[in-house]
């Protein structure tokens, strides 16, 4: 029988009138929540000028965390790399890896996080920087692999930690398989915000994987969005008034319009059950899962209770 794994996905958000500071405590209490009950990941995602969400630095909210947990691997769900520099990438996520050994996973994106003038504010003409997305991930693999060259002159990431951060490629299409495959990277598939079928991206990545000095093979995991509690009515009602990112819609307009799961809900059992299923249609038992719960003690029970069906 399949074996599940779990990790969470964080977008950092400022639920009701609350704070900012407030949103940020949240997150270290479902990182550090997640690790006491067996979760494998928290990655934190990267938005820029978005309402209602708090994590415009991801790598510097993982520092915090880090510092508050002892076991839990951290990482970005994504990185978007097309704004920035890859050598700034690299040390940021050695100087976390050396900090919290074994534990740090950089997860890139080419999404820009934000409205296209926050975008453009941020790192000038982002057309123009996903076009040169393979140059940066390449120099970005250069540099975790120590051969990076500039003008002829070796240039290093530093510090050099002992155990490299695990880099994986996040996306929702054959494209961003693609580059995961190409560079030899782990693929995270982003289900809850795509209306492909999860297993063909899947399988499209394992086909062309190529090994790489960061893994030898194909490492995948769905990325689904997921609300539970103890009875199907609560459930439901917690669905009503759940959001996803992109358009503005419910996460029972998603549920509806959508039934490729996207978002389930449900019990614990009838999420294990479901989780089971799609753990064997995709091929992957790992699973990223993204809670859009609007209340900060609903989601984290909603955690709670998938842990114990899944990971007890």
């Amino acid at each position: 029988m399949t074996k599940l794994s779990l990790s969470v996905l964080d977008l950092v958000p400022k639920l009701e009138e609350v704070s900012y500071e407030t949103a940020l405590k949240e997150a270290a209490v479902l990182a550090q929540s997640a690790e006491a009950w067996g979760y494998n990941r928290y990655w934190a995602a990267e938005h820029h000028d978005l309402e209602n969400l708090s994590c415009a630095s991801p790598e510097v909210l993982l520092a915090h965390i880090g510092a508050k947990t002892s076991r839990i691997r951290l990482g970005t769900g994504a990185l978007l790399l097309p704004h920035y520099n890859p050598l700034k990438v690299a040390e940021s996520f050695r100087l976390l890896a050396a900090l919290y050994p074994g534990r740090i996973d950089l997860g890139i994106g080419r999404a820009p996080g934000g409205s296209a003038h926050a975008s453009m504010a941020l790192s000038g003409n982002f057309l123009q920087n996903v076009a040169d997305m393979p140059k940066k991930m390449r120099a970005l693999i250069k540099l975790l692999e120590d051969r990076y060259v500039y003008e002829d002159e070796r240039v290093q990431a530093r510090p050099f930690p002992e155990i490299q951060p695990d880099v994986w490629m996040l996306g929702t299409n054959s494209k961003s398989a693609g580059f995961a495959a190409e560079y030899g990277t782990g693929y995270v598939f982003g289900q809850f915000m795509s209306e492909r079928d999860g297993a063909e991206v899947l399988q499209t990545y394992r086909e062309s994987f190529h090994p790489s000095s960061l893994q030898d093979r194909p490492r995948t995991m769905v990325a689904i969005g997921v609300i539970c509690a103890e009875t199907e009515t609560e459930a439901q009602q917690l669905l009503r008034s759940a959001k996803l990112p992109g358009p503005e819609r419910s996460g029972q307009e998603v549920q509806a319009a959508e039934p490729q799961r996207r978002l389930v809900h449900g019990t614990p059992e009838q999420l294990k059950t479901e989780l089971l299923e799609l753990a064997d249609h995709c091929g992957s038992s790992e699973f990223l899962v993204f809670t859009p719960v609007q209340d900060y003690g609903k989601r984290l029970e909603s955690y709670r209770l998938l842990a114990d069906a899944c990971l007890k």
